[in-house]
């Protein structure tokens, strides 16, 4: 993950060719040769027209269910771009949206795609967002180190590109990848839970190693978020091991009381029921508020 050492401002422009910010859309950092094309499922064919899709590209096919949960993507490259979407099209049934790395001076080689898949595939499985499509990690090309830094570049614009269109694949759900400080971290620790967790700008996570309660409270069978745990069991993110339940991976929740009652296995006020080390509410730390604390 970007530090925020290395972080900087940047100028992203996104051009519409369709003239529908719900359709195509063409993202650049205006000073490089990068663009990521956003193509929405039924705008396929306007895109293979487009002189964009003939050229060497590396691709990223998303996809989820209907409520948000199990987020996939399918990572290739290819030097038939229209080809490969037309048989995807086809082929596979779990995608909604193509994303399409691209050179603006269509100077990307099969040897840029080859490593650029490679990389991005170790890396989306790193960060763990979405469960990966691919059969394979890939095999590491024998690239030149001038050419690797190339491809390293072009990477890091794509993440970004990737990341301001909606779709964050290689940023880990946690901000730091290092141990945080402890006023960074919030526990919950009602009804026999051991949890730490994050609160950052794009909900709560809970960290990976966290506890929680395997009896769910009376009523909580019934809770929408009795359903997201049910749906963490199943995907393996999180396990019952001797009478807890274990978190196996970083956990992304929405709200801080989604991550709570998944947590406590129960109705929770996440606000008060994250404290820090020195007990205050998440409440108190980011909304200034002084409350009462509530019970799971």
């Amino acid at each position: 993950m970007t530090s925020s050492s290395t972080l900087r401002p940047q100028t992203i422009q996104i051009f519409l060719p369709l003239g529908d910010p719900r359709s195509i859309r063409v993202a650049e950092i205006t000073t490089r040769i990068v663009q990521v094309i956003e193509v929405p499922r039924p705008q396929l064919d306007a895109f293979l027209q487009m002189p964009e899709s003939d050229q060497v590209a590396v691709y990223f096919l998303f996809g989820q269910s209907e409520d948000g949960a199990d987020a996939k993507v399918y990572i290739g490259q290819t030097g038939d771009l229209r080809k490969r979407l037309a048989i995807h099209n086809k082929e596979k049934d779990f995608w909604q949206r193509a994303l399409v790395l691209i050179s603006r001076t269509n100077t990307l080689t099969q040897t840029h795609g080859l490593f650029l898949e490679w990389q991005c595939i170790q890396t989306a499985r790193q960060a763990g967002r979405y469960r990966t499509e691919n059969g394979n990690a890939g095999t590491k090309p024998h690239t030149p180190a001038p050419l690797e830094a190339d491809c390293m570049e072009i990477f890091d614009t794509g993440r970004t590109l990737l990341a301001t269109l909606g779709y964050p694949l290689f940023e880990p759900v946690a901000n730091l990848p290092g141990p945080l400080a402890e006023a960074e971290v919030f526990y919950c620790r009602r009804a026999g839970a051991d949890a730490r967790g994050e609160y950052t700008p794009e909900g709560f996570v809970v960290l990976k190693g966290s506890k929680g309660r395997v009896q769910i409270a009376k009523g909580f069978e019934n809770h929408s978020f009795a359903k997201r745990r049910d749906e963490l069991i199943a995907q393996g993110k999180i396990v019952i091991e001797n009478g807890a339940t274990v978190f196996a991976d970083d956990v992304l929740f929405l709200s801080p009381s989604g991550a709570s009652a998944v947590v406590c296995a129960a109705a929770s006020n996440g606000w008060l029921d994250w404290k820090n080390a020195r007990g205050e509410t998440l409440d108190d730390v980011k909304r200034g508020n002084s409350t009462a604390s509530s019970s799971c």
